[in-house]
């Protein structure tokens, strides 16, 4: 009776039990073929080129013809003259150089970012006037950057409106050199052209925040500082990530914003770069490219070490 009896229940257990694994694999299945477009186009346009710059990078080149041989020449010259002496190297140099701008101008983002994103957030109701504003923050980007930087000229040069103004109040004796074709001028520069990457995902960590947590924080007698600090503020921290890690990489790949604000004075990875595909340098170029493409990886994965986002989100 028992040799009867038990076969029947596994019988009907396999039937639901095939059915699901025949579910989950159609979607499976499905969500593949979703994602295979998005992968298709990540893959042609990122994936391959990576690749095809990583191998020319160890190719072989001269004066007058690039060379499809292996060899670690380009990557010596990068670093060539780090390892042997007391002085900084040039790569060293430029690249200090460049984190510098990539600092000032993530610490000036950030402070503007989130003051603009938290006047939005908890200040502005009003869905349609919230619109209007971000509209506001984004009708710069309907120029090109170039439009934009040279516009600053008129403002920070020698006989400027920014010196003409302060030598007419009586504030200074003569212009000012250094607001034009210096560091200054390209922090300025960058912070104009990058600022709007920081507010847009901090207002979106903003906007989820629940305003019940808000009330409850005040209601236990939080100063506003205490709430901005133990409560908006950890609840940003994706947004901040997500915008650090836009302005981080948009600084240190950059080259025009340097090369005109600069005054193709100051030196950066992303000029250099420019400058031997200028000369058709090709190997070489590619080979700063790597090193820069690492060195950028790495204050990511930085980033991401501080702050989970795949928890976070």
């Amino acid at each position: 009776m028992t040799e009867i009896v038990l076969p029947a229940p596994a019988l009907a257990a396999d039937k639901p039990q095939t059915s699901l694994n025949a579910g989950e694999r159609r979607r499976r299945r499905r969500t593949y073929l979703q994602a295979a477009p998005m992968a298709l186009v990540f893959l042609i346009f990122l994936a391959i080129p990576l690749l095809l710059t990583l191998m020319v990078s160890f190719w072989e080149y001269n004066e007058y013809e690039i060379v499809p041989a292996f060899t670690l020449q380009n990557y010596r010259d990068v670093f060539e003259g780090c390892l042997n002496g007391s002085d900084l190297c040039t790569t060293v140099r430029t690249y200090l150089s460049t984190l510098k701008f990539c600092a000032l101008t993530w610490v000036c983002t950030l402070l503007i970012g989130f003051t603009v994103a938290y006047f939005l957030a908890f200040h502005v109701r009003s869905r349609t006037t919230q619109t209007v504003l971000f509209l506001i923050c984004t009708i710069p980007f309907w120029t090109s950057n170039v439009i934009r930087m040279i516009s600053w000229i008129p403002l920070l040069g020698r006989n400027g409106l920014v010196n003409d103004t302060l030598q007419s109040l009586g504030l200074i004796r003569s212009p000012i050199e250094g607001l034009l074709y210096s560091d200054f001028s390209v922090t300025l520069a960058f912070v104009h052209l990058y600022t709007v990457f920081m507010i847009v995902p901090i207002f979106n960590s903003m906007a989820r925040i629940d305003r019940a947590l808000i009330e409850a924080s005040y209601d236990a007698g939080a100063t506003g500082w205490q709430t901005l600090t133990n409560v908006v503020i950890p609840l940003c921290k994706p947004g901040i990530a997500i915008g650090s890690i836009f302005v981080v990489t948009l600084v240190m790949g950059d080259f025009v914003t340097v090369g005109v604000m600069g005054g193709q004075q100051i030196a950066s990875v992303g000029k250099v770069i420019q400058v031997q595909m200028s000369y058709l340098q090709f190997p070489a170029a590619a080979a700063n490219a790597m090193v820069l493409l690492g060195a950028v990886m790495l204050m990511i994965l930085g980033l991401t070490r501080i702050i989970d986002l795949r928890r976070e989100l």
